[in-house]
């Protein structure tokens, strides 16, 4: 139930937009940045800020959102961040994710990653049915937002380019205990969902607290 109790403290309009907003930063938010973002009161989004920290839907800590450090820096702020606990319900009770690492387990020992990619890249297809490959980063960014993976663009490495990261893994818990078959299995699902042969590419480039895959301009795209 204790659940139940977290995702409840989402039903207040207010609360869900400020929870939002947090979770999709990526970072730490202060109490003024996350009012002034959802037009709140300070006050009022401090007091809905704090009830979803109790939740445990957000962490919460303290800063000096200045910069600076010593005297004069000022008091350090409180700041939020989405939790990295894991929360979900269903009614009936159901396990999935048991069966999901029993299947993971059983497919890495009978060495079974690439009829497992193979299997995955069909998904994708099927996933993305009669519509053309992804023509840019922005239609890749709203067809994996619809599929959970909180996608955002960033600059590359060389500050020119632009690839699509994202924030969320959907397979995050088997990911933690099988990596290299389900980051594997997932990048040929995203193989398929944004096809292969499009204005855009997946590959692997794992990030801590993000999902393994990258979006990126295909080589014939790049100037």
């Amino acid at each position: 139930m204790e659940d139940i109790d977290a995702i409840a403290a989402l039903q207040d309009p207010v609360r869900r937009r400020l929870y939002e907003y947090v979770a999709g930063q990526g970072r730490e938010v202060g109490r003024n940045e996350a009012a002034e973002a959802t037009g709140v009161a300070r006050t009022l989004a401090a007091h809905h800020l704090d009830k979803l920290a109790d939740a445990g839907l957000l962490e919460s800590g303290s800063r000096r959102l200045t910069g600076r450090s010593g005297p004069g820096a000022g008091r350090p702020a409180k700041v939020y961040t989405r939790s990295r606990a894991e929360r979900s319900v269903s009614l009936p009770a159901r396990d999935y994710r048991t069966a999901a690492e029993l299947l993971a387990e059983a497919a890495e020992e009978a060495g079974l990653d690439d009829g497992l990619c193979a299997a995955a890249r069909r998904r994708g297809e099927a996933l993305r049915g009669s519509a053309e490959p992804c023509d840019d980063l922005d239609a890749a960014r709203e067809l994996l937002a619809a599929r959970g993976y909180e996608p955002h663009i960033e600059a590359a490495e060389d500050a020119e380019a632009r690839v699509l990261r994202m924030r969320n893994c959907p397979f995050h818990a088997v990911a933690e205990r099988f990596p290299p078959l389900v980051c594997g299995m997932n990048l040929a699902l995203l193989e398929g969902l944004i096809g292969a042969d499009g204005a855009v590419r997946a590959r692997m480039d794992a990030r801590p607290g993000e999902c393994c895959v990258i979006i990126e301009p295909s080589k014939n795209n790049i100037d």
